[in-house]
């Protein structure tokens, strides 16, 4: 190589070295900014994780202070001063409900079970949960055209308290004196795949005691 294609070659570096840091110098603060995006990001993503697993611990400990206490009128009123949002609310308010079902305060549950029900930021679950052991309560209660089509909702496929809401339905017809209807819903619900162990004794004991038969072991089912 000759002097002057090196010094060409040493001259086109320094041109490609100047382009280069003049291209760092007019975009470079892009690359700071994404740095400090992704870095503060994750900051936020661990500090808020944080925070969440600090609120859930505090409801848990409220949770247990208030149900600790020996009157259960003391436990409903400090279930109800815990201050909580989401999936935590939901369980609260569960367990609150439970709480006024024990002092005898039925529609102050069934009321604090149907805001569950009908609220938009708690999840699927909780909100079918709610709603019936709202319409459980219910008997007796609430007008039993609406209870029963609440209870209708519920029992589609899909939901996940379908086959307890089958039941509930089955003892609704038995109160109604409807034991045909009765015994035909009971028996379905003993051929249903996904009704458990438990709930197909409750329905065969229930079949029994109302005088129907049984069209085949129900073990072997």
């Amino acid at each position: 190589m000759s002097d002057s294609d090196s010094f060409i070659n040493e001259v086109t570096e320094e041109v490609r070295r100047d382009q280069l840091y003049a291209t760092f110098r007019r975009y470079g603060w892009i690359a700071v900014v994404v740095v400090l995006a992704i870095v503060g990001g994750a900051a936020w993503n661990e500090y808020s994780r944080s925070q969440s697993e600090a609120a859930a611990q505090a409801v848990g400990d409220a949770l247990l202070t208030a149900l600790e206490d020996d009157d259960v009128d003391a436990r409903v009123a400090a279930l109800a001063e815990i201050d909580a949002e989401g999936s935590a609310a939901a369980l609260v308010a569960l367990m609150t409900a439970n709480e006024q079902q024990i002092a005898g305060q039925t529609e102050a549950a069934i009321a604090t079970l149907d805001r569950v029900a009908i609220a938009a930021d708690v999840p699927q679950d909780y909100r079918a949960l709610a709603s019936l052991k709202s319409l459980m309560l219910g008997a007796g209660i609430m007008d039993e055209d609406s209870r029963r089509a609440g209870l209708e909702a519920l029992a589609v496929p899909g939901n996940p308290y379908r086959m307890l809401a089958l039941e509930q339905l089955a003892l609704a017809e038995v109160a109604a004196g409807e034991t045909d209807a009765a015994l035909a819903r009971l028996t379905t619900m003993i051929e249903d795949a996904e009704a458990t162990e438990s709930l197909r004794e409750r329905a065969v004991g229930l079949i029994v005691a109302l005088g129907g038969e049984l069209a085949s072991d129900p073990a072997a089912n």
